[in-house]
């Protein structure tokens, strides 16, 4: 027989004796709090619910969402209506000028026509070098005013109406802004870069030109008026709009709308289809196809100029010239329309 009680009864265990029961807990106490190395170690706990492919990436889980920080959203560019107005005006009064100009024009009185040309390419160099700032820019700025210079009197005093003699200055001009880059050091690490820049420069003041050329062409001071009239009623529309009701936004960062592009082209090509059917040697269908390729050109210009300077602010580049800023899109739209102008002259008429 045993006895009922053990030996060690009454007697206090020790914190060092080793237990003598079962590892489990004792009778009557919650489970003691789980340690180990791997939580006192930081170790990241287990994962729960499967991996969820996620599209451009490798797969995650649910608890992984909490981890990524949300995208901020970048607010957008407020339209400023009396800046857009001011714009807008601009752009009539450069079309204005630049149609009553080619009205001046005939044989053998071409020169009021060329000033009145070399001062918009004035203009063109002053608000585009103040605007992209490339190297050198006293330098690129004088040569592209040399090159002014130069395409206005060939385009004035050459036996044939034609465009060779200003592809020569436009050439000229910028391999002597680019050799004029390339003799400072410090400019010369930044003109791989910049070579478009200066190429969009000295190729839009070589384009005011040709409208010198077309009008001495037959029928060139007509195309000259229709297309002219729609790049600026185009210019004007769109920026008129835009001051009303910019939107849909093309993007966040350029205070520009969608309606306004289309309606300023449409409008331009209607202006133009209207002249068309008062100016001799032009049918309305004819005006229509002419100043519809010269309202889009304008109008894309300048958008795009938009976007170039939304680019350079948002690449950390200090803003530039308030002027020149906002003269470079309808100077810049009227150069790229004045070729397409010649084009559509020699091409359709």
């Amino acid at each position: 027989m045993f006895p009922s009680t053990s030996r060690d009864t009454g007697r206090e265990p020790w914190a060092d004796d080793p237990s003598a029961g079962p590892s489990g807990p004792a009778r009557g106490y919650p489970p003691a709090p789980r340690t180990g190395p791997a939580e006192e170690e930081g170790e990241r706990p287990e994962r729960k619910g499967p991996r969820r492919l996620r599209k451009g990436g490798p797969g995650r889980r649910p608890d992984d969402e909490s981890d990524e920080e949300p995208e901020e959203e970048v607010p957008p560019v407020p339209v400023r209506r009396p800046l857009a107005l001011t714009v807008a005006g601009f752009a009539a009064l450069l079309g204005v000028g630049l149609v009553l100009g080619a009205q001046t024009s005939g044989p053998g009185h071409r020169l009021p026509f060329a000033a009145i040309i070399f001062g918009v390419q004035l203009l063109f160099v002053l608000a585009w070098t103040m605007a992209m700032r490339p190297p050198a820019l006293l330098v690129v700025a004088l040569v592209s005013a040399a090159t002014a210079v130069i395409a206005d009197v060939a385009a004035v005093q050459s036996d044939i109406a034609g465009l060779a003699p200003l592809g020569y200055a436009a050439a000229a001009g910028l391999l002597l802004a680019v050799l004029g880059q390339l003799v400072r050091r410090v400019d010369r690490v930044r003109v791989t870069d910049s070579l478009g820049g200066t190429l969009l420069i000295v190729v839009g003041v070589v384009a005011f030109a040709t409208l010198i050329v077309l009008s001495r062409i037959p029928k060139g001071t007509q195309a000259i008026t229709v297309c002219l009239t729609a790049a600026g009623v185009a210019l004007l529309v769109a920026r008129l709009t835009d001051a009303v009701a910019p939107w849909p936004r093309l993007a966040p960062q350029v205070p520009r709308g969608a309606t306004g592009v289309v309606a300023g082209a449409m409008i331009g090509t209607l202006t133009s289809a209207v002249l068309g059917s008062y100016l001799v040697g032009f049918t309305p269908t004819s005006a229509a196809l002419v100043g519809v390729v010269s309202a889009a050109t304008a109008v894309l210009a300048d958008l795009a100029v938009g976007y170039a300077e939304a680019g350079r602010l948002m690449a950390g580049e200090p803003p530039t010239m308030w002027v020149a800023r906002h003269m470079q899109g309808p100077l810049g739209g009227f150069a790229l329309a004045a070729p397409a102008a010649y084009a559509m002259c020699v091409l359709f008429l």
